[in-house]
């Protein structure tokens, strides 16, 4: 679903800013876990890597190539050029995130260590480039594709994978290292398709054969063979049966419309195959998705990979205590899941959603109200239209422990709204739970209010908020304008109120903290920001004259107390006063270009350069050695360094094994100080010093670590380096 309001005020927006880089997602550990979703795979940047391209971003602006890439900047290739991945971990498939300019289509040669492989991954714009002229606001959108590729071989942390260009222009965004278990086997007394006539080759049409298949295994289990299956139209009638394949990269139905059904008597389960559609527009009248309508009460979708199709799930009916578990949702044109009424109990949980052409996951309560269900530990990434998360109505929702970024038009990372679209409508209602959510550079400008959404919206759009919203335990890091953003998006001034804003933790925001555009009411507790782009608060209710909008200071705040003092303007990210530059005298690495051989999460090489100990860069696990490289940006003298890990107790005292390199050229490097153990310890700040030898001249500052006895990765949460002693 997407706001569609029209203008309430005219202000000026900036619409480029230059953030941080690029999100590396990957299965976060225990002890310090980011949050979202547990995943078999790891994810490498392409502007991390090694490449003859160029490099685009980053880039805010709607209806860019780099505004809608991870991180926000990708490699463009043109014929002959190439980026080069260092491997992150055991693999033996890859899936890579790529454009290719409307209307083209093409391949990209792999090499592993150089070696060039018999296969090419093909690459098309053919389910890229969606127009959806009647959401007012929006643009061509959804530019990027993703692709998939079995090498046919393993390759181990360290190794290099490379793709190249041929006759066609490849803008790569990221790439996903897996290892892919072999076939699973036919579980005992299941009905095969095949049995029944289903062909695993693709070629004939297997419609029939999953029906009869479905019909005779009524209480027991569908056996989908490895092998691909054409399906050329739906299933329905589809109760107490398991469908099960064997797994995701082996067992491959190609069908736009593989389930459609109003009602189901319920425990149906689906899992371990692909689902791979040809939608290439959306068109909002057709059902083109994988489930649409019931699958009834007690059933699941579980280990699932869902493809080119309008929507993954479109639920209604009944679907009372679903479990929609460890699914990929990859380049929908619409949402990857929406629970469309009378959702009772359901769990959508440690799911991987990336390029989703609307809400990622939605709940909207039409007809009926969504009821105690939950959006927890999923993924979300590249919504390239309206909202990472959006709860439209509801009764005691729970929205916990996801991990969302770079949304890019008509959206937040999450947005709590009352906004109808249809009757009957049920608003929200009894307590709506948002906790424990990390938002990267989430939220974005909006055309049709000419003015930026924030990463977390709360919007009494159509009525008044009457739930106790408790938004708790957040995390917001590189939003291009706003935190929190509280706002009746149909510009009637309905109340946004029953606000609890407690345990929040804001790192560079492009323009305040908190975003308050309607009248209502939010307390907010231990809220702590660093790098506010221009001021802690803009409070200008709309209309004018509709009351105000109170902030209770409930204590624990710090380092957004300013506001904006201009309701007739509006900041323009970075507006703030910069902080002075370091100069000689001091830390000559603050807010230079890191890299680094990998990443954990979103805790990527900038964090170790940002300024703020709270923040920290953690490597790829299990993968020493390691490495962080910081471009001082000339040639330096540089007398010693300081490295940080964030200073609370709870990280444990560790000792990591550093070895010191410099370059002049970024090409070849020389050891500086040898590899030394140097011991953190949280009882003096969690702060390490290494004197350099003097006459240290270096520019690129390169730091490998090959052992830390407090976690199986390189740690830093500041790098810092001076020219004095």
């Amino acid at each position: 679903m997407h706001p569609t309001r029209t203008s309430v005020r005219l202000m000026p927006v900036a619409v480029a800013v230059a953030l941080a880089a690029g999100l590396v997602t990957v299965t976060a550990p225990a002890a310090h876990a980011a949050a979202g979703a547990d995943l078999p795979f790891t994810s490498v940047e392409a502007e991390s890597a090694t490449t003859t391209g160029t490099a685009i971003g980053p880039d805010f602006t709607q209806g860019t190539l780099a505004s809608e890439a991870s991180g926000r900047r990708a490699v463009r290739l043109s014929a002959g050029q190439r980026v080069e991945f260092t491997v992150p971990r055991a693999a033996n498939a890859v899936n890579l995130a790529y454009s290719v300019p409307d209307g083209q289509s093409g391949t990209l040669d792999v090499y592993v260590n150089g070696q060039k492989l018999a296969k090419t991954l093909p690459v098309t714009s053919k389910y890229s480039y969606v127009d959806t002229g009647w959401i007012t606001g929006s643009k061509t959108h959804h530019f990027y594709d993703n692709a998939r590729l079995l090498l046919g071989r393993d390759v181990q942390a360290g190794d290099k994978v490379a793709f190249q260009a041929t006759g066609v222009q490849v803008t790569v965004d990221v790439a996903d290292f897996e290892q892919v278990a072999g076939a699973a086997g036919q579980p005992a007394g299941s009905v095969s398709v095949v049995s029944k006539g289903a062909d695993p080759t693709g070629q004939g049409d297997s419609t029939q054969a999953f029906r009869d298949a479905v019909a005779a295994a009524r209480g027991g289990v569908v056996w989908i063979p490895p092998g691909e299956y054409r399906l050329t139209s739906s299933l329905s009638g589809v109760q107490n049966v398991t469908l099960q394949g064997a797994g995701h990269w082996h067992s491959i139905v190609r069908s736009s419309r593989f389930i459609d059904q109003t009602g189901s008597s319920g425990n149906v389960h689906i899992k371990d195959f692909a689902v791979i559609g040809e939608v290439t527009e959306r068109v909002d009248s057709n059902p083109d998705n994988f489930v649409n309508g019931s699958l009834g009460p007690n059933s699941s979708v579980s280990g699932m990979w869902l493809q080119h199709l309008k929507v993954g799930l479109w639920l209604t009916g009944t679907n009372d205590n679903l479990v929609v578990e460890n699914n990929r949702f990859l380049d929908m044109t619409a949402d990857g899941l929406n629970l469309n009424g009378n959702a009772r109990g359901v769990k959508v949980r440690h799911n991987f959603l990336r390029n989703q052409g609307d809400d990622a996951l939605a709940m909207w309560s039409l007809n009926a109200p969504d009821v105690g269900s939950s959006f927890e530990n999923n993924t979300i990434t590249q919504p390239n239209l309206a909202n990472g998360i959006a709860i439209y109505g509801g009764t005691d929702i729970t929205v916990r422990g996801n991990l969302i970024s770079d949304t890019n038009a008509l959206g937040s990372g999450i947005a709590i709204s009352n906004q109808k679209f249809l009757d009957p409508f049920h608003p929200l209602s009894g307590t709506i739970t948002v906790d424990g959510n990390t938002l990267v550079r989430t939220g974005a400008m909006n055309p049709n209010w000419n003015h930026p959404m924030g990463a977390l919206r709360v919007d009494s759009y159509d009525s008044a908020i009457e739930a106790q919203v408790r938004i708790t335990n957040t995390t917001v890091t590189d939003s291009p304008y706003s935190a929190f953003e509280f706002v009746s998006g149909g510009g009637r001034g309905f109340a946004a109120k029953n606000i609890t804003v407690d345990g929040a933790t804001v790192r560079n925001t492009g323009t305040v903290v908190v975003q308050a555009e309607t009248p209502g009411a939010a307390t907010f507790r231990n809220v702590t920001a660093t790098g506010v782009g221009a001021a802690g608060v803009y409070n200008c209710p709309y209309p004018a004259g509709s009351g105000t909008f109170a902030l209770t200071d409930g204590g624990g705040n710090s380092g957004w107390s300013s506001t904006w003092s201009d309701c007739s303007t509006w900041p323009q990210p970075g507006q703030g006063n910069p902080d002075p530059d370091p100069g000689e005298s001091g830390n000559l690495a603050k807010g230079r270009p890191a890299t680094a051989t990998g990443s954990q999460d979103v805790y990527t090489p900038g964090k170790a350069v940002d300024g703020d100990a709270a923040t920290y860069w953690e490597s790829a696990n299990h993968a020493f050695p390691q490495a962080l490289t910081v471009d001082l940006g000339s040639s330096r003298t540089v007398r010693r360094l300081v490295l940080k890990l964030p200073p609370s107790a709870a990280w444990g005292a560790r000792t990591q094994t550093v070895t010191v390199l410099g370059s002049t050229d970024g090409s070849t490097y020389s050891t500086v100080v040898g590899a030394t153990g140097h011991r953190f310890d949280p009882a003096t700040g969690n702060t390490v010093t290494i004197p350099l030898p003097p006459g240290t001249s270096l520019r690129h500052l390169r730091l490998s670590v090959s052992a830390n006895t407090g976690w199986p990765a390189a740690q830093f949460s500041e790098v810092e380096a001076y020219s004095t002693s």
